[in-house]
């Protein structure tokens, strides 16, 4: 349960400051009292007390100009209501204000007015998210958890927001939002307000300016069954129109639907068509899942109806050149799902014994797709699971990224990136609806991983186990200094295994690579790696595979650091007007 904090208003907290005839003939007085700094104003024949520093940016309000019962702060002339602190201005904040009597001719204030500080910041979050303004929600993010609250709180404010106010619906915003909603638990307690701060932020992006997404209604009174309005949903993405499709969706919600089966409904929808949008539409899918999981599924309707447009409008590989040419990829996989139910029944009885991980890597990483395809059924007919092959091909995919060399072109990083956080996503799906449909998305990870052969010609060298280092920790020190200079992918991966393999803690690694991807801008690709690397590390464990992954995540951050780093310098700001620091008096 949420802590509320009132301050009681009692005659016993008033506190003689000054006398009446002071500030009235200086008409603005400045006192110091027990940690406070407050203004005093004579306006109107009343004395109004309000905290000296601007809530904005912290400026000292001593000097404002006050008339007619409002003061301005000279730096930014943000107004407020002398009377209760409030501001005129959304971007500035209200000043606190403190209550005043005046007794035998001396000024008396209540330095502990009331104030419910929980609401006021919830509805300060909400203020900065329908303005986009940056400062305004990392003050509110920093206060709120300072209070207590817990994430999924500020977290939900934002899920329902972000898809309430985007045309678009789900997208880069709220993935990236939900991504350090997911990394909380691998970083320090001083980066978790930060991560928040930046998720709120990319949602009050993508829905700067745009007007609230109407919802589509159920069928009235439906008794139409699940697997029907299944059918109906794949059969309306099929021919694009996402409108019917909504429809079909939030019957199915409304109807009694389990998360599982949204799931399904979803991943069948997406992997009826082939890496669709280049892996960005599945994993969008698998992030509002995840999503709604924190929050328990409230909300469930807006949030899963936001995926539906993405989901039909998305590009499709079968209708791509690459796809069809010079290989038949797209024929090469159909005839493969049309064997999946045989091998996976012959396989079902073996399961648990599947042990092949390392002969079925380099064939992955191979030169012939049909070989590729063949392995992987080959691999689901002796007993591997569905997740243990996602797990597999999520892994070389990371390789192409581990072992990306730096003379290709600095866009091809994303072309690495994009299968490695599909197959992620995949996998992760998988993990809750282990389904012969969305099976197929391993196969799509696959190819999409053949295809970019190209990017490890020649490739990178993984890096190697060195003289074990007596004391590790001296080098994860040594990460922030490497990632402040540009060109340091090779060496950032090499710090990493050498950390790893001398028997560094994966945690305090992960705790810091967390905290230099939150230094630099927000980069929509770089915390998607990041996020998909820590959960796969979660799964694989301080094996070859899972420090391959973690170095793969880390060689990416480098490549893509330093950057400006203004919205870490919004955040700095925040956090020390948070603390109290007057940032622009003279001490």
């Amino acid at each position: 349960m949420t802590q509320i904090f009132e301050f009681p208003t009692d005659k016993d907290h008033y506190t003689p400051v000054a006398k009446l005839a002071d500030v009235q003939a200086a008409g603005s007085l400045l006192i110091h009292k027990e940690k406070h700094t407050i203004v005093l104003f004579y306006s109107d024949n009343r004395v109004y007390a309000i905290d000296n520093r601007c809530p904005h940016m912290g400026f000292p309000l001593e000097g404002s100009t006050c008339k007619d019962g409002i003061v301005t702060c000279p730096w930014h002339y943000a107004r407020f209501d002398l009377a209760s602190g409030g501001t005129f201005d959304s971007w500035a904040d209200d000043v606190p204000s403190f209550p005043i009597e005046i007794r035998d001719g001396e000024v008396w204030v209540n330095l502990a007015p009331p104030i419910n500080l929980h609401t006021h910041q919830r509805e300060r979050l909400e203020d900065g998210l329908k303005q986009n303004i940056s400062l305004v929600i990392a003050k509110s993010t920093i206060a709120l958890l300072d209070l207590g609250v817990n994430p999924a709180e500020p977290f939900q404010t934002g899920l329902e927001f972000g898809t309430r106010y985007n045309k678009a619906g789900w997208s880069t915003g709220l993935t990236i939002h939900t991504c350090m909603m997911n990394l909380l638990p691998y970083l320090d307690t001083e980066d978790k307000p930060r991560a928040l701060f930046q998720g709120l932020s990319a949602v009050a992006n993508d829905s700067a300016g745009a007007p609230p997404l109407f919802p589509v209604h159920p069928l009235p009174n439906s008794k139409v069954d699940f697997p029907t309005l299944k059918s109906w949903f794949r059969q309306f993405i099929q021919v694009r129109d996402s409108e019917a499709a909504q429809r079909c969706l939030v019957s199915a919600i409304r109807s009694g639907a389990n998360s599982k089966e949204v799931a399904d409904m979803l991943f069948c929808a997406a992997t009826d068509h082939r890496y669709l949008d280049i892996g960005h539409t599945l994993d969008f899918i698998n992030k509002a899942l995840e999503a709604l999981d924190t929050v328990n599924w409230q909300a469930a309707e807006p949030i899963i109806a936001s995926l539906v447009s993405g989901l039909a409008d998305a590009s499709r590989m079968e209708e791509s050149n690459s796809w069809r040419y010079p290989v038949d990829l797209v024929a090469i996989l159909e005839s493969a799902f049309e064997q999946l139910p045989t091998v996976l029944s012959a396989g079902k009885s073996r399961q648990g014994t599947w042990s092949n991980w390392d002969e079925l890597v380099p064939i992955l990483l191979g030169e012939d797709p049909q070989a590729i395809a063949d392995s992987l059924l080959n691999a689901l007919q002796a007993g591997c699971t569905e997740e243990q092959l996602a797990s597999v091909v999520t892994y070389t995919a990371a390789l192409r990224v581990a072992r990306f060399h730096t003379n290709n072109d600095f866009g091809d990083w994303n072309s690495a990136h994009h299968p490695f956080t599909f197959a992620n996503a995949v996998h992760q799906g998988l993990r809750r609806v282990p389904t012969v449909e969305l099976l197929r998305g391993v196969f799509d990870a696959a190819m999409s991983v053949y295809l970019n052969r190209f990017l490890n010609v020649p490739p990178a060298r993984l890096p190697e186990p060195k003289d074990s280092v007596k004391n590790p920790e001296e080098l994860l020190q040594q990460l922030p200094d490497l990632l402040n200079r540009q060109q340091q992918v090779n060496q950032t991966g090499q710090l990493v295994a050498n950390y790893l393999y001398s028997g560094g803690s994966a945690e305090r690694l992960m705790a810091m690579l967390g905290k230099m991807m939150l230094r630099e801008n927000r980069d929509f690709h770089v915390i998607q790696e990041i996020e998909a690397a820590f959960r796969q590390y979660s799964l694989l464990g301080n094996t070859p595979a899972g420090i391959h992954v973690l170095v793969a995540a880390s060689r990416y951050l480098a490549a893509h650091s330093p950057t400006m780093r203004s919205q870490g310098q919004t955040y700095q700001i925040a956090y020390r007007l948070h603390k109290g620091d007057r940032l622009f008096e003279e001490t």
